[in-house]
């Protein structure tokens, strides 16, 4: 015969190092599940001093502070009678550990340790801190002086363990744990725990939540229970989003999970299960509007492709948010609104009306640019409804271009004009620097030219592909305070701007989706663009997705990934085709690479990002004729005659798909060449 019980699981918005605001935060999610009868409360991993302390940690400033939050939490009347769950970093025996600190009515129950660390990816967790290696083993903690005056403890347990009570067991997972393929679950499944729960800093990515919700019914499914899965919502001051999606599951059934994306302080789910007889309630906290001091909105050079439309397309919707949550009540958001349009008595009606007020786009023409660009750009900020200006560019090229002239004695021309190379390519990138300074100049003192004070922060618009291979000019107008799309595919890109011209009726994005992108910095043709990126770039934007991931993802280098391609590229690409394109790609990646340490900050969104230093840990010098990781043999195939080259293709494809399958033999060869 079970019994009901009330369990709280919830999302906050902390910030690193905000102890007073992260205690506040956590308060006010314990008031919301007390209001709720909820008995136990479970919140996000290290809430105490936030996720993204990173070097912070090595501070004993940070265990100090953590320390005077827990004893805030214990000394409040908010956390009697109810079970309070938090995330703490703790020094034992001089070793330091990420930690979860239970504790009801002033006094603390256990701590127990994070066991198996998340070491990859955008985690350095070992950097940090020591994992738990003693399973089933507890010691005794001593408590510092300050908590001991509030609880009366000198020591209390330490190590890996579970809660047990009159009624039930409760088991505690640490974000990373349920990733990994011996999860603690597993075991505390078969010693009788019914409730498990887990403390997160789970970051988002493109199609990452999937795979969380799965792990989570899995968990319950092969052993019963009840799962509550607690994360952190927003940015904590690094280039990571946590994406909430507080949730709990029974028997392998999610029965109430809360959003991704939402400026309410507190959602709320609910669940009430006769069969098990448990009563679930959850709740989650919003993601705080972040807003400049100094800032009254962003500006944003418009091009009219769809990297710049979809950094746009952003803001509009950031702005369609904001007005449906100060028309659902959210003081919160209001008072941010207020503060950022600089209008203590504004009140946002209409999300185009609020675009203008916080969003400026300009559109940069140059003797190259289009009139198909310059009407698109025109037609996207008239129906997103930011104040929108054109700017003609070349006024200020020639002037700089009359500088070297002056120094050099010569005028550099375009290939269209004869041209070398290297002329072309300066013309072209002069272009792209006189934008970001324009950019920058326009930020600072746009507002002040219309009697408005303040500035606006620059937004970038390069995305992740274009990242990945190099594809832009170092230091241009792809410069930025933020940019918004940097850790998103073009193809993702296009799917999020069908979506907009969709849901949002924006018809100007229809043209913009059908035009091939270009970045209009060569001279045009009888009026048209003559130059497009994926020309340029001697590969599709899709291919170079795929080339992406097995980069990344798959861990390939130029042979590995050439093996792979040529089987799934077969239908449209020969085996030289294949290698060209890997070829081209290792060239542009070696010979850019150092961009990716001047890149615009972006939050982190797509799992092959190629994020210098933070999540793609590779050299920013390569020698870009490498014979070996550049292609070597294999990649110089194309330029043997027909028989050289298959020769050598079916040795290598021999040598490598024997170490897959033993079974595949010379036939099968010759099938997938």
């Amino acid at each position: 015969m079970g019994r009901k019980v009330t369990v709280a699981t919830c999302c906050l918005n902390q910030w690193a190092l905000d102890f007073e605001g992260n205690c506040e935060r956590i308060l006010r999610s314990i008031e919301e599940a007390k209001a709720h009868g909820a008995k136990y409360r479970l919140g996000p991993e290290l809430e105490i001093c936030g996720y993204g302390c990173a070097d912070h940690f090595y501070e004993s400033d940070t265990l100090l502070h953590s320390f005077q939050v827990l004893r805030n939490l214990l000394e409040s009347p908010v956390t009697q009678d109810i079970i309070c769950d938090v995330g703490m970093p703790i020094m034992h025996h001089n070793v330091r550990y990420n930690c979860r600190v239970l504790f009801l009515n002033r006094k603390i129950l256990l701590i127990r340790p994070k066991m198996l660390m998340a070491n990859h990816g955008n985690y350095r967790e070992v950097r940090w801190f020591s994992p738990w290696n003693k399973l089933r083993l507890v010691e005794e903690y001593f408590l510092p002086r300050m908590i001991q005056e509030v609880t009366g403890q000198d020591t209390v347990p330490f190590g890996h363990c579970v809660l047990s009570t009159k009624d039930t067991c409760i088991g505690t997972e640490i974000c990373a744990e349920l990733w990994n393929p011996d999860s603690p679950h597993i075991q505390m499944g078969r010693d009788g725990v019914e409730i498990f729960t887990n403390s997160s800093a789970s970051h988002h990515e493109l199609r990452k939540a999937d795979q969380r919700v799965n792990l989570i019914k899995s968990a319950t499914t092969k052993s019963g229970g009840i799962y509550l899965y607690a994360n952190q919502r927003g940015c904590d001051g690094d280039r990571v989003y946590y994406d909430g999606c507080a949730m709990v599951a029974i028997n392998g059934d999610v029965v109430a999970q809360g959003a991704q994306f939402s400026l309410d302080d507190v959602v709320r789910e609910g669940f009430l299960s006769c069969m098990s007889c448990w009563r679930l309630n959850m709740t989650m906290s919003s993601v705080c509007l972040l807003v400049s001091d100094t800032g009254a909105g962003f500006l944003l050079p418009l091009s009219g492709g769809v990297d710049s439309s979809s950094t746009a397309c952003i803001v509009h919707c950031m702005c369609v948010l904001l007005c449906r949550a100060v028309e659902g009540g959210n003081s919160r958001v209001l008072e941010d609104v207020r503060r950022v349009v600089g209008d203590e008595s504004y009140h946002p009606q209409d999300p185009k009306e609020l675009c203008a007020r916080v969003f400026t786009t300009c559109y940069m023409a140059s003797e190259n640019s289009s009139e198909d660009t310059r009407s698109r750009a025109r037609d996207l900020a008239n129906q997103i409804g930011s104040t929108h200006m054109n700017i003609n560019i070349d006024v200020a090229v020639k002037g700089i271009l009359g500088i070297f002239s002056a120094v050099t004695g010569r005028w550099p021309q375009f290939r269209a004009s004869g041209g070398s190379a290297r002329e072309n390519l300066a013309l072209q990138n002069v272009q792209a620097r006189v934008r970001m300074v324009l950019a920058y100049l326009f930020a600072q003192l746009s507002l002040w030219a219309r009697g408005r004070p303040g500035g606006l922060l620059v937004l970038g618009s390069a995305n992740v592909d274009e990242s990945l291979t190099g594809y832009f000019t170092k230091y241009d107008c792809s410069s930025a305070d933020i940019n918004p799309i940097g850790g998103i595919s073009k193809t993702d890109l296009k799917r999020f701007l069908l979506h907009c011209a969709e849901q949002l009726q924006l018809t100007a994005l229809r043209s913009i989706l059908a035009a091939p992108p270009t970045a209009e910095l060569e001279p045009l043709t009888d009026g048209r663009v003559s130059q497009t990126d994926e020309a340029d770039m001697g590969m599709t934007y899709s291919e170079l997705s795929v080339i992406g991931r097995l980069r990344k993802i798959s861990k390939c280098g130029p042979f590995s990934m050439f093996c792979k391609l040529i089987h799934t590229w077969r239908d449209a690409l020969s085996p030289s085709e294949v290698a060209q394109k890997v070829k081209r790609f290792f060239r542009m990646y070696s010979a850019n690479r150092h961009k990716m340490t001047t890149v615009t900050p972006s939050y982190h969104a797509e799992s092959y990002s190629p994020d210098d230093n933070r999540f793609d840990l590779r050299p920013f010098l390569y020698n870009a004729s490498w014979s070996w990781q550049g292609g070597g043999v294999l990649l110089n195939t194309a330029r043997l005659p027909r028989s050289a080259a298959q020769e050598v293709i079916n040795f290598l494809l021999n040598l490598f798909l024997a170490s897959l399958c033993g079974s595949c033999d010379s036939s099968t060869i010759r099938d997938v060449i």
